[in-house]
């Protein structure tokens, strides 16, 4: 297994599809990695030589931001907006979607598992 950016590479599948694997890179980004580093996106993970390996490494770390400073970045980018209190910061800060979703049926994801709410029972005369 080939180590990138922290991250364990599977041998078996293609480069392509292996460098997704990272946080930050998805199939676009892996393409274009593997080109500037003149390698096949074609060719297995398991493939690559080490000079091969060695020109990805050195062009994810030296381009792109991945793993633990991207995951730290959206971090404060929320904390920010939670800051000064914008209605996305509001919207993170109470669970609920962001991106004008309905939430009287659906946004399970965001709102947990439901909490069921008693009726109040109707006063008898």
């Amino acid at each position: 297994m080939a180590r990138i950016a922290g991250v364990d590479i599977p041998d078996k599948k293609r480069g392509e599809i292996a460098l997704t694997y990272i946080f930050g890179i998805g199939r676009s980004l892996s393409r274009t990695i593997l080109a500037k580093a003149g390698v096949s996106v074609d060719k297995k993970a398991g493939e690559w030589n080490d000079e091969e390996s060695t020109a990805i490494r050195n062009v994810i770390s030296s381009e792109y931001k991945t793993e633990g400073p991207l995951r730290s970045e959206i971090q404060l980018n929320i904390k920010r907006l939670m800051d000064i209190g914008c209605y996305r910061g509001l919207r993170h800060r109470k669970g609920l979607p962001l991106r004008g979703q309905k939430t009287k049926n659906n946004s399970r994801t965001r709102k947990g598992k439901r909490k069921t709410v008693a009726n109040k029972k109707k006063a008898t005369k």
